[in-house]
């Protein structure tokens, strides 16, 4: 499924994890991109099929990018992935386990584990049980304003509250990561506007919004770069633990997280050499053909 034809159909399949969704078009020879205004015609949630974004299954090496064609000798498979709004992306956390599955499914790999290419470098997937765990790579705090020492390095504002302080990280794509008190009422926050960050990453930024739970456990909601909120980020879960154990200082943190999300729950694992792995399910919903024009 996914293939797209010279005749303008599409045959896609789509997937979710925890509740972030995705369309899948497989381009298996690597001949036919996506448009940015097919991407946001296909993800309208009215007068299309609906998403969060739109994932191409293409060969590596037939990849537009020269340093994601170099991951050839390791990834057979990148995730060309792009926002609703058509934007290109660096990386996607709950897409690349939906990837994974629907690679798994149509035997394109069989593998327990095995590597995929995306624009941020290689990750690493393995299938343990019910979950899709997935190695995101390297991380690293950004101290954008050079105020790490109080905690935070940006103010984030959304609408009927005062700014916030937020945490700069980069997972292979940016996030600003805002903490809530414990009595905080996580779903009052008013998203349905881009929430102002200074100073302002150039490529823009995932806000996450986080409420402590308990010891390694914290809801969030996030505010995704060309999308608006999401029911759920793997990425910025990631970014929402990473902060918050940074925040509890080395003799509070604990490596394993659990990140309750509106679509469900993650678990993230702080890895040895500054990575971080996001786990989850991924689920394909369904297959279908339409047309582009």
């Amino acid at each position: 499924m996914g293939e797209m034809t010279d005749m303008g159909e599409l045959h896609f399949t789509k997937g979710h994890g925890t509740e972030n969704d995705f369309i899948l078009v497989a381009d298996l020879e690597g001949s036919r991109d996506v448009s940015a205004d097919q991407v946001r015609r296909l993800t309208d949630r009215r007068a299309g099929i609906g998403a969060d974004g739109v994932i191409r299954v293409v060969p590596t090496q037939a990849a537009a990018e020269q340093h994601v064609r170099d991951q050839g000798a390791q990834a057979r498979w990148f995730m060309d992935y792009r926002n609703a709004d058509g934007s290109v992306a660096e990386m996607c956390g709950n897409g690349a386990r939906v990837f994974a599955a629907y690679l798994r499914r149509e035997g394109l790999e069989t593998a327990d584990d095995f590597a995929i290419a995306t624009r941020s470098g290689v990750k690493l997937v393995r299938f343990e049980g019910a979950l899709i765990a997935v190695n995101l790579g390297s991380w690293r705090i950004v101290d954008a304003a050079g105020t790490l020492e109080k905690g935070f390095d940006a103010m984030v504002k959304v609408h009927g509250h005062n700014p916030m302080p937020g945490l700069s990280l980069d997972l292979g794509n940016p996030h600003v990561v805002v903490a809530l008190p414990d009595s905080a009422d996580l779903t009052s926050l008013d998203l349905t506007e881009v929430p102002e960050v200074n100073p302002v990453s150039p490529l823009g930024a995932n806000v996450e919004f986080v409420r402590p739970i308990g010891p390694g456990h914290i809801a969030i909601r996030v505010h995704e770069r060309g999308v608006g909120e999401t029911r759920s980020c793997g990425t910025g879960a990631a970014a929402a633990a990473l902060a918050t154990r940074w925040w509890a200082g080395a003799d509070a943190a604990t490596d394993v997280w659990r990140v309750d999300v509106p679509g469900g729950t993650l678990r993230v694992r702080a890895l040895p050499g500054q990575e971080v792995e996001l786990a989850g399910p991924a689920v394909l919903v369904a297959d279908g053909v339409t047309t582009l024009a």
